[in-house]
């Protein structure tokens, strides 16, 4: 499945022109997220060792994301951009709150959450591509064909394990996602949603207040 066809949404605008004006927190919880997604393959790693075929795609995923991640803080020190604490966005724990608690179950909905993450990332990597600087844009460009292959990977296994059909559930988790990206958020994350609109009119005074220095 196509990640444009997975997804019910694509980027909204708002959120494309915070990132633009906030690229030290998008490199920084950039950051964040591959080191998050490297944790998660690898607690699935240790949870569910009677899966052979999980065992090898997250052990492949697990090394590229902690790889992405020493590839981003090395950008990041290039730039002089500080490696800060950042505290989570909702994105993650929003999907994580519908997961079922049975542990087949919950295993089947973590493979569908990663899929939504990693879908999401790659989407979001093409939107940001061309409106930033060349380094930064061949950066993200390049890290497209492995986000789109573990968006592939993690619904493969999601399908794999499952008993049943997985279409309704995969269509919950899509709607929720939707809710989430389209939602206004307080905080830039790279998973935020569209900023809240106190932040619109702070931006907005901010720039008043610069055009009148001038």
């Amino acid at each position: 499945m196509a990640i444009n066809e997975f997804l019910l949404c694509k980027t909204p605008q708002a959120w494309l022109d915070w990132a633009c004006v906030n690229q030290d927190v998008l490199l920084v919880d950039h950051a964040n997220c591959e080191k998050k997604a490297a944790a998660t393959a690898m607690n699935l790693l240790y949870r569910y060792v009677a899966y052979p075929e999980l065992l090898d795609k997250m052990s492949q995923l697990a090394r590229e994301e902690l790889l992405h991640f020493q590839q981003v803080v090395s950008l990041m020190t290039a730039r002089g951009i500080p490696y800060v604490q950042l505290s989570a966005s909702r994105y993650a724990a929003g999907l994580r709150e519908q997961m079922r608690k049975d542990q087949h179950l919950a295993l089947i909905d973590t493979l569908i959450i990663g899929a939504f993450v990693e879908a999401r990332s790659c989407e979001r990597f093409a939107s940001l591509a061309p409106l930033l600087d060349a380094e930064l844009a061949k950066f993200y460009r390049s890290l497209l064909r492995s986000e789109g292959r573990h968006f592939q990977d993690y619904l493969t296994l999601a399908k794999l394990y499952a008993k049943d059909d997985i279409s309704s559930r995969i269509q919950e988790f899509a709607l929720i996602e939707k809710r989430l990206i389209e939602a206004a958020d307080l905080e830039f994350r790279f998973h935020s949603g569209v900023p809240d609109e106190s932040v619109c009119a702070v931006n907005r005074a901010s720039q008043v207040r610069a055009n009148l220095v001038r």
